[in-house]
């Protein structure tokens, strides 16, 4: 049984138009960043033997870019499906962490909401609207929106670069020119930003990133991502406990 304070909190939850609208608008910055390794997987994805209809589709319902990009690594006219499977199921795997952060604003929406909204989630929309939440909004629509603007972002640079694949591929034939090979780790640098809370967390994030290392020498794939994500939250639990 619910107790008083359990639904006066359920009630403070929204899901607001002007929630998404925000979300979107605070994301553009994180969209911009996102626009940029997105020409370079429309020009990879044509490279790989996609034409710019396949490219722009897989964009549309994969949504995924560390995915996709790891996907072209085995485009081949034999797909390599269980390794295909196995190596983008790897790298998503925290999104199962980054769901759970999502807990006090996703549990409190109709089931609609929640999975149509998850559907959206990156990388960016997530740390911002966890910033968000954080800051004490109600308003889960934030959740949304920030989504859709990487949804938006995303997806027009695909377009444009499968579409004018000769003039783009010529524009960036070597992305280290403009330093758009380093569009990934630029956008993960910005988002730690919103996660900094003072120097108490430095022992954390240095526990997460040795443990990500360690895991990136010794085993293949992309399990340094979610054994550094969890060796990082663990630590935070005991911290903070």
């Amino acid at each position: 049984m619910k107790t008083s304070t359990e639904d006066k909190d359920s009630t403070q939850i929204v899901f607001t138009r002007k929630g998404m609208l925000q979300g979107f608008i605070k994301c553009i910055p994180l969209g911009l960043g996102v626009f940029a390794y997105g020409l370079v997987f429309g020009v990879l994805a044509v490279q790989a033997g996609m034409s710019p209809l396949q490219a722009q589709i897989m964009s549309l319902t994969v949504f995924a870019g560390a995915s996709q990009l790891m996907a072209l690594e085995l485009w081949a006219t034999q797909l390599p499906v269980l390794a295909l499977t196995v190596t983008v199921f790897a790298v998503n795997m925290r999104h199962l962490l980054m769901g759970a952060a999502m807990r006090d604003w996703l549990v409190r929406l109709p089931p609609g909401k929640t999975y149509f909204s998850l559907f959206f989630m990156t990388d960016e929309s997530w740390a911002l609207s966890v910033k968000e939440m954080a800051s004490g909004n109600k308003d889960a629509g934030f959740f949304l929106g920030s989504g859709l603007c990487i949804y938006f972002f995303w997806n027009s640079a695909t377009g444009l670069g499968a579409t004018m694949f000769t003039l783009v591929d010529r524009l960036f034939a070597d992305p280290a020119v403009l330093g758009l090979d380093f569009a990934f780790t630029a956008v993960f640098i910005a988002l730690l930003i919103f996660f900094w809370k003072g120097k108490s967390q430095v022992p954390v994030w240095l526990i997460a990133g040795m443990v990500a290392w360690i895991v990136f020498l010794l085993l293949p794939g992309k399990w340094y991502i979610i054994l550094g994500g969890l060796a990082g939250g663990i630590a935070g639990a005991i911290k903070d406990a």
